[in-house]
C-alpha cells in the first residue's frame, strides 16, 4: 500500500557508493521508487574547443532503460536520435555538476557522468543529479590521490529536489501521482553553502503566486539541506 507523506516529508532516499567495479566514481541512488545509476569517468583529454586552455570540463548523459517505466519504452539508440527531453534533462545535470566544480584545477581533462534510469516513479533529473554528485565526488576524488592534486577541485556539494503545488498546497519531492497532479511543476539546484545553481518552474496552464513559489523554495533548500547530508554520509564525511 502506498504511503501517505506530509507536504514537507521526503521520500526515503539512499546513496550506495561504488555500484560499478570499472568506473573511477560510481552511485546508486533511490528516490522512493525512482533508481537510478551513475558513473563518473575521467578521460585524460578535453572537448576540442577546450584543448589548451589549461580547464577541464564535466559533462553528463542521461537515458531510462526500456522498462523502467510500467510500459516498455523504446531505446533511443534504436531510434537514432535522442528525445528533446532527453537532451533538456542532460544539459541540465551536466550544468548543475559544473557548477561546482573549479575547471581550471581540474586541469586539462573531461568527467564524463551518466545516469540511467532503471526505475521511474518520479523525480528522475533530481535524483540523477544527487547522485551524479556523489559519483562525480569518487571519481575526483580517487583522481586527486593518483596525481597529488592538492588544489581543491571540488569547490561545493550539490543536490535537487522536485517541487509543486497539489490543490493549492505546496509539496516536495514528487513522485509520478503527485506530478500528473500538480499544477505547477519546480526542479530546484542549490549548494551546500545556500546558492542557488538553477531553478524550473512552469506553471502550464496553472498561474502560481509568488508566496506559493516562496513555500516551494523552502521546502526545496530544507529538502536539500537533509539531501546532502545523507552524501556526506554516504561519502564517510560526517
Amino acid at each position: 500500500m502506498r504511503k501517505e507523506r506530509a507536504f514537507d516529508e521526503l521520500r526515503e532516499i539512499a546513496f550506495e557508493t561504488n555500484t560499478n567495479i570499472h568506473a573511477e566514481g560510481s552511485c546508486l541512488v533511490k528516490f522512493g521508487n525512482t533508481h537510478v545509476i551513475c558513473t563518473a569517468s575521467i578521460d585524460e583529454k578535453t572537448p576540442p574547443w577546450l584543448r589548451g586552455s589549461g580547464k577541464g570540463w564535466v559533462t553528463a548523459e542521461y537515458g531510462m532503460l526500456p522498462r523502467s517505466t510500467n510500459t516498455r519504452i523504446d531505446r533511443e539508440s534504436a531510434k537514432g536520435k535522442q528525445s528533446g527531453r532527453t537532451q533538456e534533462i542532460q544539459r541540465l545535470i551536466g550544468r548543475s555538476l559544473r557548477s561546482v566544480v573549479d575547471l581550471n584545477n581540474l586541469g586539462e581533462r573531461q568527467v564524463k557522468v551518466d545516469c540511467d534510469v532503471i526505475q521511474a516513479d518520479g523525480g528522475t533529473r533530481t535524483a540523477s543529479i544527487s547522485g551524479g554528485f556523489v559519483a562525480l565526488y569518487l571519481a575526483i576524488d580517487k583522481l586527486k590521490k593518483s596525481y597529488n592534486i592538492e588544489k581543491p577541485i571540488i569547490k561545493n556539494f550539490v543536490a535537487a529536489i522536485s517541487a509543486g503545488i497539489i490543490d493549492n498546497k505546496a509539496r516536495v519531492d514528487l513522485d509520478y501521482d503527485e506530478d500528473s497532479a500538480a499544477g505547477v511543476d519546480a526542479n530546484f539546484v542549490i549548494c551546500d553553502n545556500g546558492k542557488i545553481s538553477e531553478i524550473q518552474a512552469t506553471g502550464e496552464e496553472y498561474f502560481f503566486s509568488e508566496e506559493q513559489y516562496q513555500e516551494m523554495f523552502w521546502l526545496a533548500k530544507s529538502s536539500i539541506e537533509k539531501i546532502i547530508s545523507k552524501q556526506k554520509n554516504a561519502l564517510n564525511l560526517n
